[in-house]
């Protein structure tokens, strides 16, 4: 794994905003950087990086029915009562999965460090798809990079692949977010156009715009009644808002499904710890009440329950000083983690995104910071393959 500088596409700018990735750069810095790139070996990225993806994929899997087993753990993650049912039953039928990305720390030796898995509404999805593999074909072309560069990137064509083993040529699905968020909108967008791609009918809604009917069912602005509906809105919110009380009668596909609260919850990473202890791929990890004196006395990461974009960590006891992010989460709980440091370029710090299609690792994405905590506004850089 290494980085190396690169000449940027003279016309990179306009190519981005005229495909609707508006977002390239936010208040004056720049959030798509393709000044440099990570290059890798197929090793790094077969052994090191999709092998453990997948995995841990199926370890995640296994503990989704260890818990749904076991009420007063979803008590312990700070999951509503009113809805373990629900969440059980979504299990047990075998609700289908859509996507989600594993956040790793690796430098190329060793193995990659499991940070937490982001299974309900990751974005950068965009980026990493299309705009990232538009990149290399080009830099291709331009004599950038050598001709048989190549990169692990298989995303677009499994997420039309999965669309289309989960539903019937011509179906109609709904796609929501909220409104106001120009990179949430650009990840469904691209969902949409996957979907389109696979033959499907896709509608926009946003959440703030959902209705319920007189029976309970869902429509959106048109009293269309929702009967599949991919949302990009946290699950942990969704069963806190008002309306909260009908999904589990609605006569509605959710995509991700319900059991995904589970995994979208940082609680998951002690009780991963603790059925896969030692597991090369993680990190010991506790409940914060439990975390052992040992741990609290080594560098280590605060992270609530329920936290987005790097909001609300603490880094203890590491040799730069505690480092703590903003936000307001962590009212529900905290885990204690063990600290793993991010591999270094000068003084930028890395994170490797591991996408998960289905039950398949099909891709990966790199953030960039000079701050030790990754958060919304650090760079994207893409990456290639080279022997």
């Amino acid at each position: 794994m290494k980085r190396i500088f690169l000449p940027e596409r003279p016309d990179w700018k306009q190519q981005a905003e005229a495909l609707g990735f508006g977002f390239h750069s936010m208040y004056g810095a720049p959030y798509w950087d393709e000044s440099r790139a990570y290059a890798f070996t197929l090793r790094e990225i077969e052994d090191n990086l999709e092998d453990p993806s997948e995995a841990l994929w199926k370890m995640c899997l296994e503990l989704v029915g260890h818990v749904v087993a076991d009420p007063a753990l979803m008590s312990r993650m700070s999951i509503p009562e009113a809805y373990h049912d629900w969440i059980t039953e979504s299990w047990r039928r075998g609700d289908p999965s859509l996507y989600g990305r594993f956040d790793f720390h690796y430098d190329g030796t060793g193995p990659a460090k499991m940070l937490e898995f982001n299974a309900d509404t990751p974005t950068a999805l965009y980026e990493t798809g299309f705009f990232q593999w538009l990149w290399l074909e080009q830099q291709i072309q331009a004599g950038v990079l050598p001709a048989d560069a190549d990169q692990f990137n298989a995303v677009q064509d499994q997420l039309i692949a999965r669309f289309q083993a989960l539903f019937s040529p011509g179906c109609d699905l709904h796609f929501a977010c909220v409104k106001g968020n120009d990179e949430e909108r650009a990840t469904v967008q691209y969902l949409q156009d996957c979907a389109q791609q696979a033959d499907l009918h896709p509608h926009f809604v946003a959440v703030e715009d959902i209705g319920v009917d007189g029976k309970g069912q869902f429509a959106d602005t048109n009293n269309v009644l929702i009967q599949s509906l991919f949302k990009l809105y946290p699950w942990e919110d969704m069963l806190r808002e008002r309306f909260a009380v009908h999904l589990p009668t609605a006569e509605m596909q959710f995509l991700e499904p319900p059991w995904k609260a589970i995994l979208s919850n940082k609680a998951c990473l002690p009780l991963l710890w603790d059925m896969f202890p030692g597991h090369p791929n993680l990190l010991p990890s506790w409940f914060e009440e439990d975390a052992p004196t040992v741990a609290l006395e080594a560098p280590h990461v605060v992270k609530p329950f329920f936290s987005r974009e790097g909001a609300n960590i603490s880094l203890r006891g590491i040799s730069d000083g505690d480092v703590t992010t903003g936000g307001h989460y962590g009212a529900e709980g905290r885990i204690v983690q063990a600290y793993t440091p991010a591999a270094t370029f000068e003084d930028d710090h890395a994170m490797i995104g591991s996408w998960i299609v289905g039950d398949v690792a099909c891709g990966i994405c790199i953030r960039e910071d000079k701050a030790l905590i990754t958060q919304d506004l650090s760079r994207f850089v893409p990456h290639f393959i080279a022997e």
